[in-house]
């Protein structure tokens, strides 16, 4: 990966951004306070977020003391609207929600 100011791109295309924390609990976050990637070194805690060639967040991994201890992996309906959330914590089962067109979550099948 080739490292370039906040950012680095994946043999798949995505862009790499690191952020200090998340807000909001609608899914997907909102990731906030940009790091550069210089400064990782001096944190203990950041995320490492991973967004496609138009700029839509495809998912991130929380860091901390260099362990994954939160992930998201997302997927958009054509509208851009979400529609599926895996989300993945430490010593946890995935969890997967998946999301109608307008964009409300569909209940799992009993």
């Amino acid at each position: 990966m080739d490292v370039t100011g906040t950012t680095m791109e994946s043999e798949a295309g995505e862009e790499c951004r690191f952020f200090a924390s998340y807000s909001g609990v609608k899914l997907p976050l909102k990731l906030v306070n940009a790091i550069e990637a210089e400064a990782l070194s001096n944190r203990n805690t950041f995320i490492r977020a991973y967004f496609d060639r138009v700029g839509t967040l495809k998912g991130f991994d929380k860091i901390v003391y260099g362990e994954v201890e939160l992930a998201h992996r997302y997927d958009y309906h054509a509208s851009g609207r979400l529609s599926r959330a895996q989300i993945i914590m430490l010593d946890e089962d995935p969890v997967i929600l998946r999301f109608d067109p307008s964009g409300v979550q569909i209940p799992d099948a009993p």
